[in-house]
């Protein structure tokens, strides 16, 4: 048997499904989030399923956080393994009220209590289900409905939650009504997490790390931000190709409404609302909010450009330049990506392992986490 460090997350699922091959390999921590994208038709729920034991290919390889649940002489069935299983639809029992629901699926006795249990009180809390409990499901809005599946998923004390596309069945103003309350699970609970999206916004929203899929096979596996800006895979060289970067606030300035951030190798200034010191925040920046500069920036209504150090080049097309870049002096810190014209290029003289600025013209910032919070009162 092929030894596998605990802590870990480690899939390798081979087959053919009718006319559909699979051939998917990763390993990804057993904490935080893991999000699992690619387009439809890749392959992302077939993987899901054999995680659950849903689908069973002979011959794979499935361990998480040091136990076997699949290998050549091991097969555990789906009732054998601790997951929360959350589909698109919530599937709710709709002669249950919601208490019931969430409790269906929960240990009875003693196990429900063990230490380390997700406790009830806890669940209603972080997912806004405190009024709704006496409801039926028939009452309950699309939205309110899912977070009910979420919660009875966790209330069965998984080892490992699986998400499949849990948002997709959702308009949009549902979509960004329940995020913040994943956010706070993210935040709050230890439980590892796959979630499959074909929806970038989510994963950018939500997810540690990630898992590209194409075609049933895993292209690109690990933290999100060097997926997101490694040259090799379409997530960098897409014209919308961004980084997500996590910050924490250090301090505000009222008089002009500026939040300043603190980022792996540097600082930025971005428009904001009043945040206390400490908080973090995710923050997205596209390749075509970055322009270069080979000396500091002077006279320019641009705020923020930060040191940094070409890593890797290569061309987009006939007449563009996609840079990956390394913040800081020494070039250590966070990676973002630009896009330049080859003629700028050409005329800056750039080169890989060049220091120069890297000038941010824009930065999104993810919406408050507290804000589920507030959606309960």
């Amino acid at each position: 048997m092929r030894a596998i460090s605990p802590r870990s997350i480690r899939g390798e699922f081979r087959g053919r499904l009718g006319g559909f091959a699979l051939d998917a390999s990763f390993c990804v921590p057993a904490t935080g989030i893991t999000g699992l994208f690619g387009p439809s038709g890749c392959g992302k729920s077939t993987v899901l399923r054999c995680l659950a034991g849903l689908q069973h290919l002979p011959g794979s390889l499935c361990e998480v956080d040091g136990d076997v649940w699949q290998d050549d002489a091991t097969f555990l069935k789906p009732h054998q393994r601790p997951i929360g299983y959350v589909f698109q639809e919530a599937s709710l029992f709709q002669h249950l009220t919601v208490k019931a629901n969430l409790l269906y699926g929960a240990p009875r006795g003693d196990a429900g209590a063990a230490a380390g249990a997700i406790g009830f009180d806890e669940v209603i809390e972080l997912l806004g289900l405190v009024r709704l409990l006496d409801r039926a499901p028939r009452n309950l809005s699309g939205g309110e409905r899912q977070r009910v599946a979420i919660g009875r998923a966790l209330l069965s004390q998984p080892k490992l939650l699986l998400m499949d596309e849990p948002l997709s069945a959702l308009d949009r103003l549902t979509k960004d009504e329940i995020l913040p309350f994943l956010e706070r699970l993210h935040a709050r609970l230890s439980l590892p997490v796959i979630y499959v999206s074909h929806d970038m916004t989510e994963i950018e929203r939500l997810a540690d790390h990630l898992i590209l899929m194409r075609a049933g096979g895993v292209i690109g596996v690990g933290p999100l931000s060097e997926v997101q800006s490694n040259p090799a895979l379409p997530l960098a060289t897409a014209r919308d190709a961004a980084v997500n970067v996590d910050a924490v606030a250090e301090s505000y300035d009222p008089g002009y409404g500026l939040l300043t951030l603190r980022i792996d190798g540097g600082r930025l200034l971005v428009p904001s609302p009043p945040m206390q010191p400490g908080e973090r925040r995710r923050i997205r920046i596209g390749a075509g909010d970055v322009s270069l500069a080979r000396a500091a920036p002077q006279a320019t209504s641009i705020l923020n450009a930060l040191s940094a150090r070409i890593v890797t080049t290569s061309p987009v097309g006939p007449n563009e330049m996609l840079v990956v870049l390394a913040l800081g002096a020494d070039g250590n810190g966070a990676r973002l990506l630009a896009r330049v014209t080859r003629r700028s290029w050409d005329q800056l003289q750039l080169a890989e392992g060049l220091d120069l600025f890297a000038q941010v013209k824009g930065v999104a910032l993810a919406p408050e986490r507290g804000l589920a919070g507030e959606l309960t009162k």
